[in-house]
């Protein structure tokens, strides 16, 4: 089949060429040039400046200029389409609504040309990014609009969690498709053959409406899961002596009806999706006339978690960040990845500034050019203050305390890297959960804070 996709964010670049692998006719749209000529090169750091996936970059270099193509211009490439996906940003509004401007730009360019191709073959545009519940039918009024003939709406979210964004395109759980007609639905089972009929993969035809919803209520529920261990698990360990975090995970989760995902404690969860489908969810149900209480308390729970270790350091710990030198462990909102879209180091950081430290020594095995965009000097100058090192021993040195803000399996276990690089009176803030042997840095003289737990004072030395 021949297919479209316009956007190459994280969406469009894991799908397109995911896409292409299954022998379909791929073209990945874009209006940024640089980054077509980044993925034109198939080089991996090229591509990874933009995209950082664990083994995109492979298949990007396996099928570039075969089944995959990347253009500017859709013009001369729009005859003969069957299938057209939209792989869009949809930011939120200050208001939690979303903001769909680039969407129904580059919906009235593409109706545009559908309007005047010769070849009237079925078409059907594909909503594949996350937008609000009735965008389908206002994509269908564009259509009509322009007067595009013979052309089919269809709904058909993804869920591909960062780092994971390939296997999860190759094996998804789910294939949700939302359309109205038989005809379309035909054209998704031939995109998506393989997965029709799969013994373990469900396959979902419903409404348009409905395949919109179950994007939102899927992250929304997701969400609550952790804002569920961060609001009550993390505070019963911190407020109660003596509870054992892991140990209340597992006696909790070992009731098959309850789910292990999300049964972590943490300084709060990012990314592009989570907080912003939560919002966009809450104002569309308050323009419903709905009520949002419990979806308000799950976002503001994973808000507050994201700073208030700092706050905790202070009131528990008597610590000041004034003139003091923090290491930053972790920018990316998690493992594995490169974005730091809603990170909570992006809180941490401010909150940090915004208490006179001298300095943050980050590190990040990957965001650390992502970092610099977002902590440009040239729009405030107290970025200056943050420097960026090339290892966790390195951000360590001429600090006066730690803290870890991401998952990165390199910082497990760093009790030997701190004892070798920093001494005591230092304190320790562990937003992840990272360090198990804690108890020997309190034994040797070191503070610790930690999601979950009470704050441990320094064992004096004899």
């Amino acid at each position: 089949m021949k297919i479209i996709v316009v956007g190459t964010g994280f969406v469009g670049l894991a799908h397109a060429a995911v896409v292409s692998e299954y022998g379909h006719e791929v073209y990945a749209y874009d209006i940024d040039r640089q980054k077509l000529e980044a993925y034109r090169s198939a080089d991996p750091a090229r591509i990874e400046h933009y995209v950082n996936e664990p083994g995109l970059s492979a298949i990007i270099a396996e099928n570039i200029n075969r089944y995959l193509f990347f253009v500017d211009d859709l013009e001369p490439i729009i005859e003969g389409t069957d299938a057209i996906f939209l792989c869009l940003p949809t930011p939120p509004n200050p208001n939690g609504s979303s903001d769909l401007s680039y969407y129904f730009e580059a919906v009235n360019y593409l109706a545009g040309l559908l309007a005047r191709r010769q070849d009237q073959r079925r078409v059907v545009l594909i909503n594949k990014s996350t937008v609000p519940i009735g965008t389908a039918r206002q994509l269908e009024a564009v259509l009509k609009q322009h007067q595009v003939p013979n052309a089919g709406v269809a709904s058909n979210p993804e869920f591909l969690p960062e780092g994971d964004a390939v296997e999860k395109s190759r094996r998804p759980d789910r294939v949700v498709v939302g359309a109205d007609t038989e005809e379309d639905f035909r054209i998704l089972r031939r995109i998506y053959s393989q997965f029709v009929n799969h013994v373990r993969i469900r396959y979902i035809e419903t409404t348009p409406e409905t395949a919109e919803a179950i994007k939102y209520v899927a992250n929304t529920l997701l969400l609550t899961y952790i804002s569920f261990w961060n609001g009550v698990g993390a505070r019963l360990g911190e407020a109660f002596p003596n509870i054992r975090m892991e140990d209340l995970k597992r006696g909790v989760t070992a009731d098959t009806r309850i789910s292990t995902w999300g049964s972590y404690v943490s300084n709060g969860a990012g990314g592009s999706c989570f907080g912003k489908d939560i919002q966009s969810l809450i104002y569309q149900l308050k323009t419903a006339g709905q009520a949002t209480d419990l979806l308000q308390s799950v976002y503001n729970i994973n808000e507050y978690q994201k700073t208030y270790l700092i706050d905790r350091a202070i009131h528990e710990a008597g610590a000041s960040f004034n003139q003091k030198v923090v290491a930053l462990l972790g920018l990316a909102f998690k493992q594995r990845t490169n974005d730091m879209r809603d990170a909570s180091s992006l809180q941490v950081v401010e909150a940090l500034l915004g208490r006179g430290v001298r300095e943050i020594r980050a590190y990040d095995p990957l965001a650390i050019n992502e970092a610099r965009r977002y902590f440009d000097p040239r729009k405030n100058h107290l970025f200056e203050k943050i420097t960026y090192h090339t290892s966790p021993r390195e951000a360590l040195q001429g600090s006066d305390m730690l803290f870890i803000s991401t998952d990165w399996e390199e910082f497990r276990g760093l009790s030997r890297t701190i004892e070798q690089a920093v001494k005591p009176p230092y304190l320790v803030i562990d937003g992840r959960r990272m360090i198990p042997d804690y108890q020997e840095l309190v034994d040797q003289g070191y503070g610790y804070i930690a999601v979950g737990s009470p704050y441990l004072k320094p064992k004096s030395k004899p």
